[in-house]
């Protein structure tokens, strides 16, 4: 079933990645970029592209190693002539929070690219939760994983709630892989609006990298 959504997807195909680390999805921004019409990337990860367009992001978690490689990721989404969108504002705190669902924890939005030095980014604001549901709007294939912020804070699980809701609402097929987009999307009484919710990380992850998968396999043959 994901098969064919990624690799044969009734377009518009927008793709959604979120999380924290940009080294754990190399390989799906690669693949989806030749694949998707608009790449959506939000969480931890879309602050090192940020400071890869030369944006200040304060204290926000960044991979510096991975740097070279969002410039590249940019550059390719512009040749291949796809929408690459990250976050045009931000949620941040003074810190992450701790314990990590502290309901009083103090934040404000910023631009996403202009982040204090004494800052962290944590969560997708306002201007972006509504620019990345807009992207999916008329979509006809999206496929998300991975969450928007720090969604087991309830001050930073905004932006992950208004893309599940996003989700709720196109008339797309909807693939939700990942125990993070999981959980949102339930938890919001939404499953039964998406397509096929997949739990598992892993197996969806290496499935977006463009590797077959044997169970995915099967359920192809059957067709």
């Amino acid at each position: 079933f994901l098969g064919n959504a990624v690799n044969n997807p009734v377009r518009p195909f927008v793709a959604i990645l979120g999380g924290a680390k940009v080294a754990d999805k190399l390989a799906v921004i690669d693949n989806l970029l030749a694949k998707c019409d608009t790449l959506i990337i939000g969480g931890g990860m879309a602050y090192t592209f940020i400071k890869a367009k030369g944006g200040s992001v304060g204290k926000s978690l960044v991979d510096d190693t991975k740097i070279d490689y969002c410039k590249e990721m940019l550059a390719k989404a512009e040749k291949l002539g796809k929408q690459l969108l990250l976050p045009i504002d931000t949620v941040v705190a003074d810190g992450f929070p701790d314990p990590i669902d502290d309901p009083n924890l103090q934040v404000e939005i910023v631009p996403s690219n202009a982040i204090p030095d004494d800052k962290e980014g944590l969560d997708i604001g306002e201007k972006t939760r509504a620019l990345f549901a807009d992207a999916v709007k008329n979509a006809k294939t999206v496929v998300w994983n991975g969450p928007m912020g720090v969604s087991e804070n309830p001050v930073l699980a905004n932006g992950t709630i208004a893309v599940a809701k996003a989700l709720a609402e196109t008339d797309a097929t909807t693939i939700i892989g990942g125990g993070d987009s999981a959980a949102a999307v339930n938890n919001l009484g939404f499953g039964d609006k998406m397509t096929h919710i997949s739990t598992g990380g892993g197996a969806s992850l290496e499935f977006l990298e463009g590797k077959e998968l044997p169970g995915v396999y099967a359920a192809d043959d059957k067709e």
